[in-house]
């Protein structure tokens, strides 16, 4: 099974290192470094704008302690953000999330399959279409396991705050 080191919501300011309190809006940002998707958390009052070269950014509140969150509401735009970013990436685990995100933009409607290929080094490659656009993508499959997609998926919804 493939293990992530990304953490998830620190509710502490990147900027101040203060406590991030039940209902106050935060920003978060996830970029790439040494190979990994680091999420880093900021007040909304310390919020720099987003770093350079960053896979993705959003807004959300701080949830209350001890309130279970409902269902994860699905973003397209920022998922669909997270796709467009990560389409150099070589390394397992920006080829993991891009490839779940096809996934998930597929499941909702947003991307079409329209073909499934092998590029020039033998990876097997999905080919999809944006609704919306009628943008092409080449996809590199991974070759994930049930148990791995699950796996990939609960952490693009953690990393991204939607659990």
């Amino acid at each position: 099974m493939t293990e992530y080191d990304i953490q998830g919501p620190t509710r502490v300011c990147a900027v101040t290192g203060r406590e991030l309190k039940p209902g106050e809006k935060y920003f978060a940002a996830l970029t790439e470094s040494a190979g990994k998707l680091v999420r880093t958390d900021y007040a909304a009052d310390a919020w720099p704008g987003p770093p350079a070269g960053a896979v993705a950014y959003w807004c959300g509140k701080v949830p209350a302690a001890g309130v279970k969150p409902r269902k994860p509401v699905v973003n397209d735009d920022l998922l669909l953000d997270c796709f467009d970013r990560l389409k150099d990436s070589a390394d397992a685990d920006g080829l993991n999330f891009r490839y779940v995100a096809t996934l998930l933009l597929m499941r909702r409607k947003r991307f079409k399959f329209e073909d499934a290929s092998r590029d020039a080094s033998g990876r097997d490659v999905m080919i999809v279409r944006d609704a919306r656009g009628g943008a092409v993508h080449h996809v590199v499959d991974p070759r994930l396991n049930d148990e791995q997609i699950a796996a990939v998926q609960t952490e693009v919804f953690r990393v991204l705050g939607w659990e």
